[in-house]
């Protein structure tokens, strides 16, 4: 680049909140890693890296310079009436794995990874396929379909329900209070009454997931929720003498974690996914006429347009970092989609390639806190596609897509498209 073009480009003006900058952030992102790739952003008050290697090694963390434990110093700050109207989102929410460091962390994710194991997980890719071809049946006939309303949403969710043991018919229900506890946790800036919808929504489902617990106490089934509630770990040396084990908060905890990450994330993979397919008509064609694509392609789509925006992080020891200086008590935004588009990493990194080789995309965070579901992610969208793509011949997208406005989440609200069968 020519020094006195560059020093002629404005100030690099980041808003993360317009529409625009929300359907397509990787022109922005594009900037930010090669003008200033540790940014700190007035609106956010935060830092912001957007490279591969920084997010990478954000993420693994070997010197222990940042923490997970992000929502507690801010509950902390909280005034007390303020924290009373959040009361019960702050009671569990500060139990989710996510959201700690060792040794908390490393007990919280050590049980739950005795039921939630990868075998578990890729367990459910026989009952992924029929509930997957349950719902294209019920599209049958249809010309034009909502792509998230009538089967990306719901397949993830009712995958996840049929592992955790919840009732099929409570699939409206959970869907609604997932969205409205999403307001509190997708957002950086919320305002009270969405404060109180997600704070009604999170005492809902607790008590949901109460009144399951409470039934697999008395009678256990084959399902996650039971193995849950009678687990014992006799590794861990916690001073319980039956073997470490979850308290009641951390039970209803781990079923609202499970259930909220279970399908959030993989909604968006799948229509994210399914709309990058559009925009590369050839590749999708590939993939339809050779279904063995699906482990890489689903890899691809994850690096391509990835469901997770960003992981937070609070700076716990001072550090420098392209010549700036971050400080104890500071939050970090590391933004996984920018760092998967980084050209450092990948070659023609805009271009949907669905047999790419190279590194590991980071759409799934990495390290000790790599998401837990990322096999049934994974398997989920290796169902998905394949299925889509058999049942239907042509995909043509009706409107533009109105984005989710969150920076840790990204997705659409919906996503109508025209469709013609095979």
């Amino acid at each position: 680049m020519n020094p006195a073009a560059s020093a002629a480009r404005p100030a690099i003006d980041w808003q993360p909140e317009d529409p625009a900058t929300l359907a397509d952030p990787y022109p922005v992102f594009t900037r930010l890693r090669d003008e200033d790739p540790c940014h700190w952003s007035p609106r956010l008050k935060s830092w912001v890296l957007t490279r591969y290697d920084d997010v990478k090694r954000v993420c693994l963390d070997r010197e222990g310079q940042l923490s997970s434990d992000r929502l507690r110093p801010f509950f902390a700050s909280l005034p007390g009436e303020e924290a009373a109207r959040i009361a019960d989102i702050i009671r569990y929410l500060s139990l989710w794995m996510v959201f700690t460091d060792p040794p908390q962390h490393t007990r919280l994710r050590r049980l739950t990874g005795r039921v939630f194991s990868t075998r578990a997980m890729q367990g459910m890719r026989a009952q992924a396929a029929a509930i997957a071809g349950e719902l294209l049946d019920g599209l049958e006939g249809r010309e034009r379909i909502d792509l998230i309303a009538d089967f990306a949403g719901p397949l993830p969710c009712l995958v996840i329900m049929a592992m955790l043991g919840v009732p099929r018919e409570r699939l409206p229900e959970l869907k609604r209070l997932s969205d409205e506890m999403a307001l509190f946790i997708g957002s950086s800036r919320t305002s009270p009454e969405k404060y109180d919808t997600a704070e009604a929504a999170t005492q809902a489902m607790a008590a949901l997931f109460r009144e399951l617990i409470d039934e697999r106490r008395r009678e256990p089934r084959a399902d996650a929720i039971s193995e849950l509630v009678h687990l014992r770990d006799p590794g861990a040396d916690i001073g319980v003498e039956c073997g470490d084990r979850f308290s009641d908060d951390e039970l209803v905890a781990t079923c609202i974690l499970m259930l909220f990450a279970g399908h959030e994330t993989t909604t968006n993979h799948i229509a994210n996914g399914m709309r990058s397919l559009m925009r590369f008509p050839g590749e999708q064609q590939r993939l339809r006429e050779d279904p063995t694509l699906a482990a890489a392609a689903v890899e691809e789509l994850l690096r391509y347009d990835g469901p997770s925006g960003a992981q937070v992080r609070i700076v716990r020891e001072a550090h420098a970092l392209h010549g700036k200086r971050l400080e104890p008590g500071q939050r970090v935004f590391i933004m996984l989609n920018a760092a998967n588009r980084d050209p450092r990493a990948y070659a023609d990194p805009d271009r949907l390639d669905l047999a790419r080789d190279g590194v590991a995309h980071l759409t799934f965070g990495f390290g000790s806190h790599i998401c837990l579901g990322f096999p049934l992610a994974r398997t989920e969208g290796e169902v998905a596609f394949p299925a889509l793509l058999a049942r239907y011949a042509h995909f043509e997208p009706l409107t533009e897509p109105e984005w989710i406005n969150s920076l840790v989440f990204r997705g659409m609200k919906a996503l109508p498209v025209a469709v013609r069968r095979a």
